[in-house]
């Protein structure tokens, strides 16, 4: 998912739905419809995840403090990679959340990635890597102005993946847990499945993906259900490829027969499910691979 853009192209796209009253989503139209999402609290915001480019995050920074007079008090990162913490660093007041892995990725890979991406586009370069304030391993409830969070640690897209969810509205920020298609190029496919599974285990009314729309409660057991099927087709179709002795796996295995439409994510997930393929390719020939989460 190329960074890049053309230099005059126009900044200020972002999509922004009112899930209640106190609960807004904001999607990018910039880069792969990323998300991320602000709860309005009596004491101040929540910001969970911001947006990859600068511009986009600001502008959530404005609609906070002029449109809805308040301040982000709190960030959460739901997992380290650029696309949902790169905003972090505008936030200079807010104390910062995230599972222990996601600390220390970003401390070094988070770092790295940040360089590369300065050198190839100035816009980053008022964006600095802020390591968080407040870190977890497994749970953590974070109760403010009067509403709660319960943060869940949901590896699978990467190991430090983490899921929110608001208790009393049951609105799930899901991060890249749920995306058009399950990605786990950076993660583990064992992990997944185990932690979509325990994602069934409750219902939602809504599930904020980390990428694309908003899923409704009657779409939500539906959707979890057919990311298992997605995973599911896609490993016992690389297994059977591999036993043939296939060298081409990619093209035998078409994001079609997994379940999943080309068109999702505005044609993206095509690259996606072909990443997906090499990882599990790869997983299957890497002898020390680690015991499955749960």
């Amino acid at each position: 998912m190329a960074l890049a853009r053309k230099p005059n192209q126009l900044l200020l796209s972002m999509q922004r739905e009112r899930i209640t009253d106190h609960v807004l989503v904001f999607r990018s139209d910039q880069y792969a419809q990323v998300t991320a999402g602000v709860v309005l609290t009596r004491e101040g915001a929540v910001l969970i995840d911001t947006l990859l480019y600068p511009e986009e995050t600001l502008l959530i920074r404005r609609y906070v403090e002029d449109g809805m007079g308040s301040e982000v008090k709190f960030v959460i990162n739901t997992h380290f990679h650029a696309d949902h913490t790169t905003g972090t660093c505008f936030f200079p007041g807010a104390q910062v959340i995230s599972h222990k892995l996601c600390r220390e990725m970003l401390e070094g890979r988070g770092r790295e990635s940040l360089r590369q991406m300065k050198e190839n586009a100035s816009e980053f370069a008022p964006v600095e890597v802020v390591l968080p304030d407040v870190t977890f391993d497994d749970e953590m409830t974070l109760e403010f102005g009067g509403t709660t969070f319960k943060l869940r640690r949901s590896p699978g897209h990467s190991p430090d993946s983490i899921v929110c969810l608001l208790e009393d509205e049951e609105v799930l920020f899901a991060a890249d847990s749920v995306m058009p298609i399950p990605y786990f190029v950076d993660g583990s496919y064992a992990d997944f499945v185990a932690s979509l599974n325990k994602l069934l285990e409750r219902d939602y009314e809504n599930i904020v993906q980390g990428h694309g729309e908003i899923i409704l409660r009657g779409e939500a057991p539906e959707k979890l259900a057919s990311d298992l099927r997605y995973l599911s087709k896609l490993d016992e179709a690389v297994k059977v490829a591999l036993d043939n002795g296939r060298k081409d796996v990619e093209n035998q295995v078409s994001l079609a027969h997994c379940g999943k439409s080309h068109v999702l994510l505005h044609g993206l997930v095509q690259q996606l499910h072909q990443h997906n393929i090499r990882a599990l390719v790869s997983q299957y020939r890497d002898d020390s691979e680690r015991e499955p989460f749960g």
